[in-house]
């Protein structure tokens, strides 16, 4: 096999494996939602399908894959494939970039191969602000192709939505980027080694924690989840934007709000909370003689950082209300927005004076 060849067949694997991680993440998510949400309201969530319920995403998918795929008489059918798709590949293609554990190298057939990070580019954290807000088309497009005013009206609050959110998300973000000194989520993560007190949630000159509640929030209102839910509310507007859906587009649909949840939570990790790094110096499998091993634990932490936001998602959907729209869109620019902007002059001075 010429070295190409090995290139592009371990790439294809890596993409491969990490998709079925996070479509595997997506299935589990679906069930445990229903459970966290049915033991806070003291009651079991499911409870027929398999023991204890744990087959119900199973028979959730099958369900959808055989449901008949209505089209709607008025609607473009063009635009109405096209919306689920422009939704879910986006949220899917962000992992690319992701750094699931350290930058360790294997070697395999005379190539040296980092397994945990797929791609390593300068500009990772723009590609995926690139990429995501792609996913709002998909939602627009859905609205507006499915021939509903229902639909439409999600989609146009989508849309609003997006454009002031995405906003706060970006300007939080630009905090720990000008401590990083990087764009690059690995170099990121790596810089954030040696304990919890370099994670730049709390990390001198300027800890972010300000920038990391305003990253939070407007994941939350990004994914279009409880309190923020406006483009599907089901009090007004049946469903939103896929009102009109039905079979594997409307699966494509909810896979791809699970995927930008899990997305936005694996972001959160890395930019604020050290990534894959223990929130010790080191890891306890290299304290034991066993460091061939402590990519594991490096794993484990990460893993452990993703599903403490997926957690919340669910918390928040147990616990609060949703906002009336102007209170959506107020909350956005006139609190989220001049909080973000102040961080980043205050980083900006605590930088220049305790590094200069």
């Amino acid at each position: 096999m010429t070295e190409l060849s090995v290139r592009l067949a371990v790439s294809l694997a890596q993409i491969a494996v990490v998709m079925g991680v996070v479509l595997l993440t997506v299935m589990i998510l679906t069930l445990a939602e229903r459970k966290v949400l049915g033991w806070m309201q003291d009651r079991m969530g499911p409870m027929e399908v398999g023991p204890y319920g744990v087959l119900q995403p199973i028979a959730d998918g099958l369900k959808l894959f055989f449901k008949e795929d209505i089209v709607p008489a008025g609607a473009n059918k063009l635009m109405f494939t096209l919306g689920p798709i422009l939704a879910l590949v986006p949220a899917l293609i962000g992992f690319a970039v992701i750094p699931f554990g350290p930058s360790q190298t294997f070697e395999f057939f005379g190539i040296t191969v980092k397994p945990f990070i797929i791609s390593d580019i300068n500009i990772g954290i723009l590609y995926i602000l690139a990429f995501t807000s792609i996913g709002a088309y998909g939602i627009i497009l859905g609205g507006w192709a499915s021939n509903s005013k229902y639909s439409l009206l999600g989609g146009l609050r989508s849309a609003a939505q997006v454009i002031s959110y995405e906003l706060n998300v970006g300007l939080a973000i630009v905090g720990v980027l000008i401590l990083a000194g990087s764009l690059s989520l690995v170099k990121i993560a790596e810089a954030q080694s040696g304990g919890f007190w370099h994670w730049y949630v709390f990390a001198f000159p300027a800890p972010q924690i300000f920038a990391f509640v305003v990253y939070v929030i407007s994941a939350v209102a990004e994914t279009n989840r409880v309190p923020f839910d406006l483009p599907e509310a089901e009090s007004e507007l049946v469903a939103g934007f896929f009102t009109e859906y039905s079979g594997m587009r409307f699966a494509f649909f909810f896979i791809a709000e699970y995927a930008n949840m899990v997305l936005v939570s694996c972001i959160a990790a890395v930019m604020f909370l050290g990534g894959w790094n223990a929130p010790y110096p080191g890891t306890i499998l290299e304290q034991i003689g066993l460091p061939q091993f402590a990519w594991a634990e490096n794993i484990a932490w990460f893993t452990v950082k993703a599903y403490a936001f997926l957690f919340l998602f669910f918390w928040l959907r147990a616990t609060l209300p949703r906002l009336r729209y102007d209170q959506l869109m107020k909350f956005g620019w006139k609190v989220m927005l001049p909080i973000a902007l102040a961080n980043i002059v205050v980083t900006s001075i605590a930088v220049y004076f305790f590094r200069g």
